[in-house]
Formats: C-alpha cells, sequence, structure tokens
C-alpha cells in the first residue's frame, strides 16, 4: 500500500475506497496532495473528516459533503451554511441527510442546490414538491415536473408555463390543442400519451415535426401499416438523430456488466508495481 501511495491515480483510488487506512497513510495521502478523494471516503475517521470540512479548497468540502453521517455531531448541518454551493450542491446529494435538513436545501437560494435536491429528493413530501413546482427559477420548474407527479391543483398553471408545459403533457387529458399546439416539444409529449385516442394520433402520424411522427412509430399500439409508413418518413442523413429515432422506435437493454477482474497473486501484483516503477 505504501508503495502504492507513490502512484497518483493509485493514489486517489486508495484514498477514495480504502477502509483500512492507517492513521500515517492518510498522513501521507494528504501531504501528496490527495486530500479531495480522501474527502469522499465515508471510512475516514471522524476526527480526520472534520479538519476536511474546514478545508480552504470547495472540491475538499464537496468531498466531505457528499459522504459525511452526522459524526462528528452537526457537521452536516454546518455544510449546509458553507459559503460555497457546489458544497451545498453535494451535500444534497447525500443519502444520511435528514428530511428536515433536506428541506432546508430544497429552499436553498441558489438554484443549482435546489437543482441537486430534485435529482436526488425523489420522494420528497408534498409541501417541498410544491415548492419546487412553483419555483421562481424555470429550470427548477421544469425539473421538477420531470421528477414529480404535479398535483392536480397546480395543473392548470403548469401547462399554461410555456416552460413546463411539453413536461405537464403526461399528467394531463389528451386534447387536439395539445397536439396542434405550436411548440413541437409539447406535441411529441401529447403523441407518447398513454391515453391517446385514434383520431389525434391519426393527426400525429403526419405532423411535420419528425421527432413527433417517430413518437407515434414508437406507440405500442401503433398499427404496424402506419408504423411503417411513419418510418419511411423519418430518415435523416446524421447518423446520430437516426440512432436516436430509431432507438425509440426499438428500444433495446443495455448488456451484461463485465465480470470482476480475479484477485491477482502475490507475483502478479509485483509484476504490475515493478511495470509503474513502484
Amino acid at each position: 500500500m505504501w508503495r502504492l501511495l507513490l502512484h497518483p491515480a493509485a493514489r486517489r483510488s486508495a484514498a477514495l475506497l480504502r477502509r483500512d487506512l492507517t492513521e500515517q497513510q492518510i498522513e501521507e495521502i494528504i501531504e501528496l496532495g490527495s486530500a479531495r478523494s480522501l474527502a469522499a471516503n465515508s471510512s475516514v475517521p471522524a476526527d480526520v473528516r472534520a479538519p476536511l470540512a474546514e478545508h480552504p479548497e470547495p472540491s475538499v468540502r464537496c468531498g466531505v459533503a457528499a459522504s459525511v453521517a452526522d459524526e462528528p455531531p452537526g457537521l452536516p448541518a454546518r455544510l449546509a451554511d458553507d459559503p460555497d454551493p457546489s458544497v451545498r450542491s453535494f451535500l444534497a446529494m447525500n443519502d444520511h441527510l435528514p428530511p428536515e435538513l433536506l428541506a432546508r436545501l430544497a429552499a436553498d437560494p441558489e438554484p443549482s442546490v435546489r437543482s441537486s435536491i430534485i435529482q436526488h429528493w425523489r420522494d420528497a413530501p408534498d409541501r417541498v414538491r410544491r415548492a419546487l413546482l412553483t419555483d421562481a427559477d424555470p429550470n427548477i420548474r421544469r425539473d421538477s415536473v420531470l421528477t414529480y407527479s404535479p398535483p392536480a391543483d397546480l395543473l392548470p398553471g403548469l401547462l399554461a408555463d410555456p416552460v413546463t408545459r411539453a413536461a405537464t403533457v403526461p399528467y394531463a387529458p389528451p386534447s387536439p390543442e395539445l397536439a396542434t399546439d405550436p411548440d413541437s416539444a409539447v406535441r411529441e409529449a401529447a403523441a407518447a400519451h398513454p391515453d391517446l385516442p385514434t383520431g389525434l394520433r391519426d393527426l400525429l402520424a403526419d405532423d411535420p415535426d419528425i421527432f413527433v411522427r417517430n413518437a407515434i412509430a414508437a406507440r405500442p399500439d401503433t398499427p404496424s401499416v402506419l408504423r411503417e409508413r411513419i418510418a419511411a418518413t423519418v430518415e435523416t442523413d446524421s447518423p446520430l438523430t437516426e440512432w436516436i429515432l430509431s432507438s425509440r422506435r426499438n428500444p433495446h437493454t443495455c448488456p451484461s456488466p463485465a465480470p470482476a477482474p480475479p484477485i491477482l497473486t502475490r507475483e502478479q501484483a509485483e509484476a504490475l508495481l515493478a511495470k509503474a516503477d513502484l
């Protein structure tokens, strides 16, 4: 391990992942400039974590914020007052936070912190969801609709908001108004609506936007004859666009993860260390 600490990449991995680092090894890691990786290691003792939470580099404090439990007591609450918003954003990703601290971050004045809460607190209570769904920042409102199911009383306002209209379509009954909306994103959302009537489906099958027509072709209830007719009209010269369109019509599953590498023998480990001049 001491030899590995001399290699920058190996040192960062050890600092981040090892659960058996000694006090001397921790000091060496900090001395060699890998305090950021060490700060994100949830197995670091509390007496080491507390000084790292006061580190002058925000990136180090971010590492602490992302992994800290309430040890030493009150540390997460102190990090919630960190002057750097990136630290508070990383704190919002922490799985150990109590609901009251998450709610406090959900009302943070920095939009990036509130955005982090939306991404990581999927079971936020109703009052927090409502606040985020009606946030003054348009990006926060849009991301909230994409994450949380809006309550019925907020639907009219969200549908009237150009920023959240497309994201709200799945929660509203499909209508001719939505199917003919000037915003193609709204029409595409209408085309994917699970309760889309046949008449609106056929209307959107001839939409001028290629992505709207493709959404109709991707529907499981679209007749094969109509699907083939639409597929012939969504050809493009862009390989990336073609891949996006075809993947939506023909969803695929990801391959199985690669098996874990075998445990190295002492001889193999020595050979690798020698190759790295360690």
